[in-house]
């Protein structure tokens, strides 16, 4: 494995940590403004897969010798940093109603803004997380790693999303009106 390699997922697990710095200070904010959690049950699931992707990157590319191919890697590379860009836009767009937890505030309007205007892509920041699972660690040929994070993350990703719906159909029925939008992974 090569330390350019080393260096991205670290770099990655470093934003990683920003987002939750982000995502406790938002929690801290929606909880004071009566926003509810739903969805306790599966965060730890979530966590773990993605400290696992992490560290199966490594572990793979390190422990099986796989090799840096260019014809994918660059592209991939092209991938991860396409998906960051995605997710940072995704944080930025629901400022302080983006959470990696699902915490919906009652009486907050649905955020129609940046990536969330998109009427046909009603969840970008997972978008940005099923590309970026599969490009990292194919930049490196963690194609076992690429493969396993993908389906685990598909997996929950369907208990995540009707998590998240019900969450916000059950504030959309509350007088007052719609509650935030997606929280991110």
């Amino acid at each position: 494995m090569s330390t350019w390699y080393l260096l991205l997922v670290l770099l990655v697990g470093v934003e990683r940590l920003a987002e939750l710095i982000v995502a406790r200070r938002n929690a801290r904010w929606s909880l004071a403004k009566g926003g509810r959690v739903f969805g306790r049950g599966h965060y730890p699931w979530m966590v773990a897969l993605h400290t696992g992707l992490l560290a199966g990157c490594l572990l793979e590319a390190g422990l099986a010798d796989r090799p840096f191919v260019p014809a994918v890697g660059w592209p991939m590379l092209a991938l991860v940093v396409a998906a960051q860009a995605l997710r940072w836009w995704c944080i930025t767009s629901l400022g302080p109603q983006w959470n990696t937890e699902v915490i919906v505030v009652p009486g907050l309007a649905l955020v129609t803004r940046g990536p969330y205007r998109l009427r046909w892509l009603r969840h970008p920041n997972y978008v940005a997380v099923a590309v970026e699972g599969a490009a990292l660690p194919l930049v490196h040929g963690a194609w076992m790693t690429a493969v396993v994070f993908t389906v685990l993350n598909a997996a929950l990703m369907v208990v995540r999303i009707r998590c998240e719906n019900t969450a916000l159909a059950s504030l959309a029925r509350e007088p007052g009106g719609a509650a935030a939008g997606e929280a991110a992974a």
